[in-house]
């Protein structure tokens, strides 16, 4: 477990074995264990061995705070809830039927996954609504000793949201801040289906701006306290690769030939902004052609192409 600050910490759930793709945040207080986004209940062992080696059960967990639904952020939520039935889960209203009723949520992931659904996420159990507090945008969250305020943040995901304690200055970014899951200062924006928005992504990085982080946390991966390079490194790179995926689109040919040609110069963009050594773990933490496919989906709503 890696310490952020006072109460604050962070660990690898190692998915799939391999280190440095997803991260869930620990807050702690006397009285009360916090997780944010804690992963996949394919990581379900590994998070309860790196709560353990912190003296913590599930048992002892009071609340989940859920950036966004997706499976690796929020697919273990039904698992704990078993586990443990007095966890209260906070998750944006968008996001709340989906937990409580994962079929269509389900349904959609298994069309991008196919056959390796169950080993990359496990299962995902339904969340009772008696558990679950809406979020909105603009509340203030009583962790603890702590207050998080909560802001609404789309762009990644339509239902996210992103919360900051001013206290220690750590916002908890989700996917809005992007992927960095390597040492450099490249931060790669996820882009995967059904609702990418690209002009509310920038909007919502102007709010987390204007909370003066010192400390970003992204699931994806860890705590990073360069927040402003951070955060113009991820504007320049999703204005990038919103170029690069228009031009795929209008060299045309078919839409497996466009996806093809997109992961292809992808790779090579990249590979082009780190070490060698780190290139192959973005593409394990946001797939490459998962990006594509929200990029395509949002250019076709806008008529781009031909779509």
């Amino acid at each position: 477990m890696e310490t952020i600050t006072r109460d604050i910490s962070y660990f690898d759930l190692m998915h799939l074995g391999r280190p440095r793709v997803i991260a869930t945040a620990v807050i702690q207080s006397p009285n009360e264990v916090v997780l944010v986004d804690p992963g996949p209940s394919s990581c379900l062992e590994n998070l309860r061995a790196s709560l353990a080696d912190a003296g913590i059960t599930i048992r002892d967990v009071r609340t989940l705070l859920l950036t966004h639904i997706h499976l690796d952020h929020a697919g273990a939520v039904g698992s704990l809830l078993r586990e443990n039935p007095e966890i209260e889960v906070y998750v944006h209203e968008r996001g709340a039927p989906h937990m409580i009723d994962p079929s269509k949520l389900l349904s959609s992931a298994s069309r991008l996954y196919g056959d390796a659904m169950d080993e990359l996420w496990g299962p995902f159990l339904p969340v009772p609504e008696s558990n679950i507090r809406l979020l909105r945008g603009g509340e203030r969250l009583a962790c603890g000793d702590r207050e998080l305020m909560v802001a609404y943040t789309p762009g990644h995901a339509s239902h996210h949201v992103s919360f900051f304690d001013r206290s220690s200055g750590v916002a908890f970014a989700g996917d809005v801040a992007g992927v960095r899951t390597g040492r450099a200062v490249f931060v790669m924006p996820p882009t995967p289906p059904p609702d990418i928005d690209i002009e509310a992504w920038r909007e919502s990085v102007e709010v987390i701006r204007k909370w003066q982080p010192a400390t970003l946390f992204v699931t994806h991966f860890g705590a990073h306290e360069d927040p402003s390079a951070h955060l113009d490194a991820l504007m320049v790179h999703l204005s990038a690769i919103k170029e690069m995926s228009r031009v795929c689109i209008e060299k045309g040919g078919s839409e497996s030939d466009q996806m093809s040609r997109f992961v292809d110069e992808m790779r090579i963009y990249i590979e082009r902004h780190v070490p060698d050594n780190e290139s192959h773990l973005y593409g394990r933490a946001a797939p490459i052609d998962q990006c594509w496919l929200g990029l395509a989906r949002y250019w076709r709503k806008r008529g781009v192409g031909g779509y």
